[in-house]
């Protein structure tokens, strides 16, 4: 990784200016990720997922319980038919409601009974008590029970999978803010091998030794440092901002960072660790549940083809006032069983089904990717390995090159070409050499999230 590559993955932010006397908050790096997991707005979005599912759970647990309903309603009415139930709920109805008085023998048959068809308003209030219990449902309320609980062991699964990334990319604005201090380290350095060259050109030019436009080249070669300096402090300022976003902390907030950290590499063949991802992926973990919970709902839906029976208890009081002289109760068991619902369970069968396919084939894609990304990760992690020392040597053999071209030109053996060449490719070199630390750290970092194990305990 180059240092313009890691300004490319900060954020292009400009320098903070902390206040005067304000004092920057040091964070390790475990109390870095402590912070992220708590505050970072991703996680709380984690936690409401999980806590949607759970009440989803709570929701299909209580459709299987006993259900309790009170109601009180009060009725006016002078309609024949609810008049004369209603005094019959409240047990007083008399023979005068049926006319009685109008009857004089057979030869009144025909006669229409005023009281009965026109009868006065009638006033009464019912409050009622009613049990609902659920008794054989097809296996549905069990299935919906399964696909819930099926859905949060995802949603926890989900959690864990963020948690890992979120761990990876605080990782990755933690050490940004120690490669970007030591690219800042790496341009101090040219800064002053560009101003002693600046000092040596003009001495020598004084001499007679060096024209003219070697002393403007060494000027302008020294202006160049210079803004690679205002650049990698920039860069240390959007690394900060990166964290301080990762934390859920204020822009304006002072932070700054501990000690830096390099994860260990994770010991194993392609093979073990594939194995490993394949067992312990949290992401993996969550497609799995997500396949149990559609296969619950197929069982759900299938129910639809059995029959259902539920028993209702009820009790009531009917009174043109709050007295309680007209109770009454029902009983009731109600067996139902749909013999012809137009295809309609049918059809929720075959969509709950063909849901249950489209995961389980995504869950084999997941699992291809993720072996993939396991194998990856370990030969860039092993690749990263290797480029450390390359680049140690490469630093060595540069500033040996740089201090001999620079004797040469001392001496006047040398062109200002040749010593600013050399100490571009020191300057290079060095540069390579905190990329190379930064790559070997995020590395190792994404092969233990590859394989689904990386946490801040166990970096």
């Amino acid at each position: 990784m180059t240092f313009d590559t890691l300004r490319g993955l900060l954020l292009p932010v400009a320098l903070v200016v902390v206040p005067a006397g304000v004092l920057a908050e040091t964070l390790d790096f475990d109390k870095a990720v402590e912070l992220a997991l708590n505050q970072n707005p991703d996680m709380a979005v984690s936690r409401a997922q999980i806590e949607q599912a759970e009440a989803a759970m709570r929701q299909a647990e209580g459709s299987g319980k006993p259900r309790i309903n009170l109601s009180v309603t009060a009725t006016h009415t002078n309609d024949a038919l609810n008049a004369f139930g209603l005094k019959l709920s409240q047990r007083n109805a008399t023979f005068n409601d049926f006319g009685a008085g109008e009857f004089t023998g057979p030869a009144a048959l025909g006669v229409a009974p005023r009281n009965l068809n026109h009868p006065g308003a009638v006033s009464n209030l019912n409050p009622r008590v009613e049990l609902l219990i659920p008794v054989y449902n097809g296996g549905m309320v069990k299935s919906y029970v399964e696909q819930a609980q099926a859905y949060v062991r995802a949603a926890q699964s989900g959690d864990l999978m963020a948690r890992q990334q979120l761990i990876k990319h605080v990782l990755m604005a933690y050490q940004g803010v120690h490669t970007a201090r030591a690219y800042i380290k790496v341009a101090e350095q040219g800064k002053v091998a560009a101003e002693e060259y600046v000092r040596i050109t003009e001495k020598l030019h004084k001499q007679g030794m060096a024209v003219k436009s070697d002393v403007l080249t060494a000027r302008v070669n020294l202006e160049e440092v210079k803004l690679k300096l205002l650049e990698a402090k920039n860069a240390e300022a959007a690394a900060l901002d990166q964290l301080r976003l990762l934390l859920g902390k204020p822009l304006s907030e002072p932070v700054d960072v501990g000690a830096p950290v390099l994860p260990t590499l994770l010991a194993g063949s392609d093979a073990d660790l594939r194995r490993q991802a394949l067992d312990v992926h949290a992401g993996l973990r969550a497609l799995r549940n997500q396949v149990q919970g559609a296969g619950a709902a197929v069982e759900a839906a299938r129910a639809g083809f059995k029959p259902q029976f539920n028993v209702m208890l009820r009790g009531d009081v009917n009174d043109k006032d709050l007295g309680f002289g007209a109770a009454s109760y029902t009983a009731a068991g109600v067996l139902s069983w749909a013999a012809f619902d137009g295809g309609v369970a049918r059809a929720a069968v075959d969509r709950a089904e063909a849901q249950r396919s489209e995961l389980a084939a995504k869950l084999r894609q997941a699992e291809e990717g993720v072996a993939y990304q396991v194998g990856d990760a370990r030969r860039k992690a092993m690749e990263a390995e290797e480029k450390i020392v390359a680049r140690e040597i490469a630093v060595e053999q540069a500033a040996e090159a740089q201090r001999l071209v620079q004797k040469r030109y001392e001496s006047g053996l040398g062109t200002l070409i040749e010593l600013l060449s050399a100490q571009a490719q020191l300057d290079r070199a060095r540069a390579d050499l905190v990329a190379a630390r930064y790559d070997l750290a995020v590395s190792r970092a994404e092969l233990k999230r590859a394989v689904g194990v990386l946490s801040a305990e166990q970096l």
